[in-house]
């Protein structure tokens, strides 16, 4: 079935069944769903022949269905047949009126059903042959009355092939032309090539140009690949960029004039609708290429009128109706051919431009764009050729007062069988220029936020990361790229995040040096100090940002300092038991110097061979014991000494403790790194000297 299957729309799943029976038996292909939504869903996507339509169904019902379909450009002639079990003549009549093509009450005979879808699907057969005969007829007018004209010869071929382009759907048609008896043909007219003139071809390589010269018979060539007539071609290593090719000969009273020849790049079949309309344009085209040779040549035309201007008047004029409602509108809307001419302008385009309405006429849209989007007009009508109508497209153009202003545009086709695309625009300048202000600024925070030597990181409500500078990467030891995303809640001791968003909420939203813990990528914990807030929307807030200051290192100078001052305490234990050993050496040097002296002169008095000799001999040798443990107590604790007898030296207890202060009169005696004995070389005799 041409147009696709037959789409069931009914709610009730026993007359859907019924419906689906009678349609198998009439061998009909068929869609069946069950509610309206499924309805528009499945027309888009099989593109049905016709849709039998059940009335009364849960919303969207048939009635709102039937005002979708009509209010559609696409659906707008689907033929619809609607099923109702309604009886009255108002009902129906509100039915055709909906836009519905036929209606069948139910309960319905499949006989009579399937005859009414057969007859719908026959009316709009006829009406789509009729359609195109219409459409071929106008072309096959247009076409003749262009060949015959005198004007711009060359132009007219081009437009020829190139409509016969669009019609065949094919990639490239071309005129080739060729004298009596030569080898050599001339390619005159392209389709995608406009400045193409008499390129010079060796009929040689083309055996299938040649069997139709010879013939007088059109040639088709499903597949350029496997085609016998082309093998030679194929031996000789020439690859087609072509797989399917139909020529047709360009004859004038039975001779040969040369073919249309008609190319695709795909796998292609030519119908006879579009073979028949190459046929009557050839022989259009024979007649006006004799013409052109009575006239000797077709470079000396003197007319320079185009078939592209009455195309573009004769599309002018078919706008025409649209006017009003362009006048009025709020942007600026102008219309265009598939060459890119503007055919028409309303009066806020021309406020937005500057140009006046004689300014933009017949002019090319392409004329407009500024320089650096010199090629996208070239780019836009390419895709317009192909179906593709860009949206939303900013271009700048170039104000008739030399300003540059941005346009954001947007392209619609209307009226696609014309080849007449709708463009409507609105200057965006000042809009753009905030935008890339907020995009500097923006890049400018984010700088300033990746600089931070602290660690930020935001996140939503539920905890979703979405925000982190590299200076968080260092403290989590995890990569920004992969802390995005991730639950914030994670990378805190258990219960921590909690606290921390309590202590925000009872600080009216805000918490600053707060000192807590992360967790790294190896589960260890981190001291930090945090300062938080929410964000808000208006009075709700949407989530939270933290700045965390990193206090590992701190920790660690903390820990240094504290080991620092338990040494400084041990070295004031040191020196308090060295001052204590000091001041025992110098309370003891006295008392020992005595006893040694006195020891010394009993000996002296007393009878080597006595007791008492021998008991003074005893107390002088411990005396002198004594004081050889005084000096290396001083030699350790290096407190300061004074003179005693002759070049003897002994503490002086006095200078060296820290609360002393010297006499006025007596400079303090200097160190000694090695300090003698306070026992003096000599005593004194007993009689003083």
């Amino acid at each position: 079935m041409p147009g696709g299957p037959v789409l069931v729309v009914d709610d009730d799943t026993v007359s859907r069944h019924v419906l689906i029976q009678a349609l198998a038996n009439a061998d009909l292909p068929h869609v069946a769903v069950g509610s309206g939504t499924e309805a528009l869903e499945q027309i888009e996507r099989v593109q049905p022949s016709i849709v039998l339509l059940d009335l009364v169904m849960p919303p969207p019902d048939g009635y709102q269905i039937l005002r979708i379909l009509r209010a559609r450009a696409e659906t707008r002639d689907l033929p619809v047949v609607v099923l109702t079990a309604l009886e009255a003549d108002e009902e129906i009549a509100r039915v055709f009126e909906a836009g519905a093509d036929d209606f069948v009450r139910k309960p319905f005979k499949p006989v009579e059903l399937v005859a009414r879808i057969r007859g719908q699907l026959r009316i709009r057969g006829f009406v789509e042959a009729l359609a195109k005969k219409e459409q071929d007829g106008r072309l096959v007018l247009e076409l003749t009355q262009a060949l015959a004209s005198n004007l711009d010869f060359r132009g007219i071929l081009f437009t020829v092939v190139q409509r016969i382009a669009d019609v065949a759907r094919v990639d490239r048609v071309s005129i080739v032309l060729v004298r009596e008896a030569g080898d050599v043909g001339y390619v005159v007219a392209a389709s995608d090539d406009e400045t193409l003139r008499d390129l010079p071809i060796d009929l040689s390589k083309y055996p299938e140009i040649k069997q139709v010269l010879t013939s007088r018979e059109a040639l088709v060539i499903p597949d350029v690949a496997t085609h016998p007539l082309l093998e030679i071609v194929r031996h000789e290593g020439i690859k087609s960029a072509f797989s399917s090719l139909a020529i047709l000969p360009i004859l004038y009273e039975g001779r040969p004039m040369g073919v249309l020849f008609l190319r695709a790049r795909h796998a292609f079949t030519f119908g006879d609708r579009e073979l028949a309309l190459c046929r009557t344009v050839s022989s259009a085209m024979a007649i006006a290429l004799r013409n052109a040779r009575v006239m000797q040549t077709l470079k000396d035309q003197t007319q320079q009128v185009t078939v592209a201007r009455f195309e573009a008047e004769r599309r002018l004029r078919t706008l025409q109706r649209y006017a009003d409602f362009f006048e009025s509108a709020a942007d600026g809307i102008v219309v265009i051919d598939a060459e890119g001419h503007l055919l028409f302008s309303n009066p806020r385009a021309r406020t937005i431009t500057g140009y006046t309405e004689s300014d933009l006429a017949g002019r090319r849209v392409g004329d407009l764009f500024a320089n650096e989007h010199a090629t996208l007009a070239h780019e836009l009508r390419v895709g317009f050729s192909r179906g593709r109508y860009p949206q939303n497209v900013d271009v700048q153009v170039q104000r008739k007062t030399g300003e540059v202003a941005i346009l954001s545009m947007n392209f619609n086709s209307v009226l696609r069988e014309e080849g007449v695309v709708l463009c409507t625009f609105r200057d965006v300048t000042a809009e753009r220029a905030v935008e890339h202000e907020l995009l500097k600024t923006k890049d400018f925070l984010q700088r300033i936020i990746d600089a931070s030597v602290d660690a930020i990181v935001s996140a939503d409500l539920n905890g979703r990361i979405l925000l982190a500078n590299p200076a968080a990467e260092r403290v989590y030891g995890i990569p920004v790229a992969e802390l995005l995303g991730r639950d914030v809640r994670l990378r805190y001791p258990d219960g921590v995040a909690y606290d921390v968003m309590r202590l925000i909420r009872a600080g009216g939203g805000r918490v600053e040096g707060l000192r807590t813990e992360l967790l790294d990528v190896n589960g260890e914990r981190v001291p930090v100090s945090l300062s938080a807030a929410l964000l808000y929307e208006g009075e709700d807030p949407v989530g939270s940002v933290g700045i965390f200051t990193d206090l590992r290192e701190k920790v660690r100078m903390e820990q240094r300092l504290a080991q620092a001052q338990e040494q400084i305490l041990a070295q004031e234990r040191q020196a308090i038991v060295a001052e204590l050993a000091g001041a025992a050496a110098h309370e003891l040097n006295q008392p020992l110097t005595s006893v040694m002296g006195y020891a010394e002169l009993l000996k002296r008095r007393l009878q080597p061979e006595t007791g008492a000799y021998s008991a003074a001999e005893v107390i002088f040798n411990e005396a002198e014991r004594m004081a050889e443990i005084v000096r290396k107590i001083g030699r350790i604790t290096k407190y300061e000494t004074k003179s005693y007898v002759g070049r003897a030296r002994i503490l002086d207890l006095d200078r060296s403790a820290p609360s002393s202060s010297p006499h006025p009169e007596e400079p303090l005696a200097p160190k000694t790194e090695d300090k003698p004995s306070p026992v003096p070389t000599s005593v004194v005799s007993g009689r003083g000297e």
